[in-house]
């Protein structure tokens, strides 16, 4: 039997089929995505119009293996799109989400200790944030304490979550104390 000869040649632009099959599934999940995703967040993306009709038609599919082949479909005009710029707009959105949620739990931590620590953590948020209406947050921190003894609902602490919130809406809150 006459010995094969096989030329592997060192080549940038050669992709192992396991490459070539992690980045068709990255490309399906980035598909995935973009079918769940908020439709307002959807049109901001840069994105062709064949691309945006498949997606419309995959959010009407609901059987299973239909919605799976027009994911695929999906799939395969986004190879054919440049992905950098939906890539690049997608980390905005996420890093969009981040601050909001870094805010929330900023807020968050500011209630939790205004609540418990009182008048030392007042003051020092009033100091720092000459805006912030020292009378409404004096009575929303002794109601919430109150309804926290009682075992109410905490529909103060809420509002005190929603005044700073409010707050950290026009200028960052600042760390908490101690931090």
């Amino acid at each position: 039997m006459p010995e094969r000869k096989e030329n592997f040649t060192e080549n940038d632009s050669d992709v192992s089929k396991s490459q070539r099959r992690r980045e068709a599934l990255q490309i399906r999940d980035l598909a995935a995505r973009l079918v769940d995703m908020e439709p307002a967040r959807l049109a901001r993306l840069p994105l062709e119009d064949s691309v945006r009709r498949a997606i419309d038609e995959a959010r009407k599919i609901r059987a299973r293996v239909a919605r799976k082949r027009q994911l695929q479909y999906v799939a395969k005009l986004l190879r054919r799109s440049e992905l950098g710029e939906i890539h690049e707009a997608l980390d905005a959105f996420d890093g969009e989400a981040r601050r909001q949620a870094a805010g929330h739990h900023r807020c968050e931590a500011w209630r939790d200790c205004l609540i418990d620590a009182g008048d030392a953590a007042l003051g020092e948020l009033l100091q720092r944030r000459r805006d912030a209406d020292a009378q409404s947050l004096r009575q929303l921190i002794r109601n919430a304490r109150r309804e926290k003894d009682r075992g109410a609902p905490p529909a103060a602490s809420r509002a005190l979550f929603r005044l700073l919130r409010e707050l950290d809406t026009t200028e960052p809150l600042p760390p908490l104390p101690g931090n």
